[in-house]
């Protein structure tokens, strides 16, 4: 199946083929959508082979359907964009409209109810898991919805609501609700979101290799434990008040 879908491509990718603009447009879709292919290979281990990301990933099936819409829209055919963008949601469970911008290789996972609102920006080489929502917070017209840098992970349920920027090669924690701007090379936890910096120098590998959703530092919890430790302090030193005060009335 490898053999036959790699002739596929290599037939319509020929140059000969390229003699209309329409020709030129479809073998730019090809491109994209091995580069998608491989991208999603090399982030997801239970991807076993090109032929079962092609034809059994929601995610990458979207993401196609999103690149169509998305060039209609440019030209004019809204409501033609807006029918391929419902018909993929019908099929998918993932609504990204047309008027979104989104860069090379984002890789939705599982992606069931995600979505992507009108005025959003993704950035190269993202991931996003299920239950995502880049939102916008009102009714205003304009930019109202987030833009996402290049290599972020954004975790499972995830909410992100805003006109503001999630700089490069930052991570959002499942079931964060992200309401301000996140810092390059930062993580965001909790509901609403605090940024929580990455120990010592930025990360040398970018957040699509880093996809742990669990060992993520919990700020409430640091919180916690520091009030522990002051309340602790305290109680010490009543205590040796209370000696001090018991032995001078001895």
């Amino acid at each position: 199946m490898e053999n036959k879908l790699d002739k596929i491509f290599e037939f319509l990718s020929d140059p000969d083929l390229k003699v209309t603009g329409v020709f030129d447009k479809i073998s730019e879709g090809i491109d994209d959508i091995k580069s998608d292919i491989n991208s999603i290979m090399e982030r997801d281990p239970a991807a076993s082979s090109p032929a079962e990301v092609l034809l059994l990933y929601s995610g990458l099936h979207a993401v196609a359907a999103y690149r169509v819409a998305h060039r209609l829209d440019k030209n004019g055919h809204k409501l033609t964009a807006r029918a391929i963008s419902q018909a993929a949601k019908f099929f998918t469970d993932i609504e990204i409209h047309p008027s979104a911008k989104i860069g090379k290789n984002l890789f939705i996972d599982h992606g069931a109810g995600v979505v992507i609102g009108e005025t959003a920006e993704v950035g190269d080489n993202c991931t996003i898991y299920q239950g995502v929502t880049l939102g916008g917070t009102g009714k205003h017209v304009g930019k109202r919805h987030p833009t996402i840098g290049n290599n972020v992970m954004i975790g499972a349920g995830a909410k992100v609501l805003g006109p503001f920027k999630v700089g490069d090669n930052s991570k959002i924690a499942a079931g964060a609700v992200v309401l301000n701007e996140i810092p390059e090379g930062s993580t965001a936890v909790g509901m609403p979101a605090r940024v929580v910096k990455r120990e010592g120098v930025k990360p040398e590998e970018s957040c699509t290799s880093d996809l742990d959703q669990i060992h993520i530092p919990d700020p409430v919890a640091q919180e916690l434990c520091k009030l522990n430790k002051r309340i602790e302090e305290l109680e010490k030193k009543l205590e040796e008040k209370e000696q001090e005060t018991k032995n001078d009335t001895l």
